[in-house]
């Protein structure tokens, strides 16, 4: 069984890269259960997607994972990783944006909110911590719509990386990811997208 969760605010996006992330693993003959466990009604509130895949006949029961059972967390906000932080197993992989977004409500609605604190905090926790400066990639594809795919992207490439002991590891690819945006994203976007995949695997 492998777990992937998704962790952002509402806009930013992490329900469709759950989709895509689940279409891939059908694509290779996996089981896959989603559940989204947080609203996305308020933009701005916290939003979190999971992804649970079972192969060899392993069956899926639930879509939700337990705590300490996150193979991987892509957080596309650093307090909403640290929101989901304890979803992670001790072997796995937090994959976080640099950048934040002050959640409009919730946990840390604060004037004061500062991303690089919830990250140093990450760090400090003793997970693997992968961090991806989003607004350098966003800014050199021309659009911060695509925050989500680049995160996804990203975390893809590093749980495929030569060092990688990640369960994700030779499972999904970056070609595995190209090849079901075309039929979960709408079509005016799906040139952005595969874009955006590319973007990261030359980084």
């Amino acid at each position: 069984m492998i777990n992937v969760s998704l962790a952002g605010i509402g806009g930013q996006g992490s329900v469709l890269a759950a989709k895509i992330l689940a279409e891939a693993a059908r694509s290779k003959g996996w089981q896959v259960r989603t559940a989204e466990t947080t609203g996305m009604a308020q933009r701005g509130g916290d939003v979190m997607s999971h992804v649970r895949m079972g192969n060899n006949g392993e069956e899926v029961f639930s879509p939700l994972p337990g705590d300490a059972s996150d193979d991987v967390i892509i957080a596309l906000e650093p307090g909403e990783g640290l929101r989901a932080l304890h979803l992670l197993k001790s072997s796995g992989v937090m994959v976080v944006a640099r950048s934040g977004v002050a959640p409009t409500v919730g946990d840390f609605k604060s004037p004061s909110y500062d991303p690089a604190k919830m990250i140093e905090a990450l760090q400090a926790s003793g997970a693997h911590v992968v961090v991806v400066d989003d607004v350098a990639l966003c800014d050199a594809l021309g659009s911060r719509k695509a925050l989500n795919i680049i995160m996804l992207a990203s975390a893809l490439k590093a749980v495929n990386a030569p060092e990688s002991q990640s369960a994700l590891r030779g499972v999904l690819t970056l070609d595995d990811m190209r090849a079901v945006v075309p039929a979960c994203v709408k079509e005016r976007f799906v040139e952005m997208n595969l874009r955006a995949v590319s973007l990261v695997e030359g980084v």
